[in-house]
C-alpha cells in the first residue's frame, strides 16, 4: 500500500514515514499541501494520505476537498494537535469534507496502523 504523509512538523513527519516504512508501506512525504498535491499528481496511484489540518500555504482542509475533487477513491486521515484550541472542530470539519478516519494527536503508531488497515480494507 502506498501511503503520503503531509506535516509541516518535520519531527512528526519523520517519525510517521519511520513507523510506515517499518510495517511495509510505500511512503511518500511532503511538507504541505501544495506539495502533496504535486507529490500524489505524480503518483496517482497512492491509496492513503495522512494530512496535518493546520499547516501554511495550503491547510488540510483545503488539501482534503482538492484530493476529494480529483482523487476521489485515495482515502485520507486526519491528523490535529490535540492541545490546541478548536482541535476536535478542525477534525470534524475534516471527516465532514471526506476523511475516512481523524486522529488527535498525539496519537500511537498502533492507532495510526489501525486507521490505515482500516481504509486499506475499503480500497
Amino acid at each position: 500500500m502506498q501511503i503520503l504523509i503531509i506535516d509541516d512538523d518535520e519531527d512528526v513527519r519523520k517519525m510517521l514515514c519511520r513507523a510506515l516504512q517499518e510495517n511495509n508501506f510505500e511512503i511518500f512525504d511532503a511538507p504541505n499541501g501544495v506539495e502533496g498535491l504535486h507529490i500524489l499528481e505524480m503518483n496517482p496511484e497512492i491509496d492513503v494520505v495522512i494530512t496535518d489540518l493546520i499547516m501554511p500555504e495550503k491547510d488540510g482542509i483545503e488539501t482534503i476537498s482538492a484530493i476529494k475533487k480529483m482523487y476521489s477513491q485515495t482515502k485520507i486521515i486526519a491528523i490535529s494537535g490535540g492541545g490546541k484550541v478548536g482541535a476536535e472542530s478542525y477534525l470534524n470539519l475534516a471527516q465532514a469534507m471526506g476523511a475516512g478516519r481523524t486522529l488527535k494527536k498525539p496519537f500511537g503508531i498502533q492507532e495510526l496502523l489501525e486507521a490505515v488497515h482500516e481504509l486499506g480494507k475499503r480500497i
